[in-house]
C-alpha cells in the first residue's frame, strides 16, 4: 500500500526523528514499528518498514558477488543500512553518517516514493522539486503508455 503526505519535521539535538502519526497511521506495525533506513539513490535517505525491506532483499539477493556490476551495486544499496525501531514517543534514531550523507541537519522532509518514505534536506528536496519537467502530462503518457501496451498519443 502506498503512503501519502509530505511532512516537514525537526531533528531534535541527539538525531531523533518524531515520525509525524498521520504517517504512522499508514503503517502495518502492531505496535512495534521496524524500518531499515539506508542511503538512496538521490542525496536523501531511503526508510521501509521492515516487512518491505524483506521484499526488496529478495530481489535483490538474486544479484551475484561474482559480477562486478552486480557486486558494485549491492555494496552501495546494503552499504550503512540500519535496523531502527521507533521508540515510545514514535522517534527514530538517524545515525550522524546517514544524516551527512543526505545533509541532513535541524529538519527533515518526509516523503512518500509508493512503500517506502525519502528523508530529505529541505535544500535537497526543494532543488529535486525545482528539476520536476515543466510538463509532467508528456511524461505520463510515455510512461503509462509503455505500462499499458497501447500506442502513444504522439503516434
Amino acid at each position: 500500500m502506498p503512503y501519502f503526505g509530505e511532512y516537514e519535521c525537526k531533528i531534535d539535538s541527539k538525531g531523533r526523528l518524531r515520525l509525524p502519526s498521520q504517517l504512522i497511521r499508514q503503517m502495518r506495525g502492531s505496535n512495534v514499528f521496524e524500518f531499515v533506513i539506508h542511503r538512496g539513490f538521490d542525496k536523501c535517505l531511503m526508510m521501509y518498514e521492515k516487512h518491505v525491506w524483506e521484499e526488496v532483499s529478495k530481489q535483490i539477493d538474486q544479484l551475484s558477488v561474482y559480477n562486478k556490476k552486480e557486486r558494485d551495486f549491492l555494496r552501495y544499496f546494503f552499504r550503512g543500512a540500519s535496523v531502527i525501531t521507533l521508540d515510545s514517543a514514535d522517534r527514530i534514531l538517524l545515525s550522524k553518517r546517514q544524516m551527512n550523507f543526505a545533509g541532513i541537519q535541524k529538519q527533515v522532509i518526509l516523503t512518500p516514493l509508493n512503500d517506502r518514505i525519502e528523508m530529505w534536506s529541505p535544500e535537497a528536496y526543494d532543488a529535486m522539486v525545482e528539476r520536476e519537467p515543466a510538463d509532467i502530462s508528456d511524461m505520463a503518457d510515455e510512461l503509462f503508455t509503455r505500462l499499458s501496451g497501447e500506442k502513444s498519443s504522439d503516434d
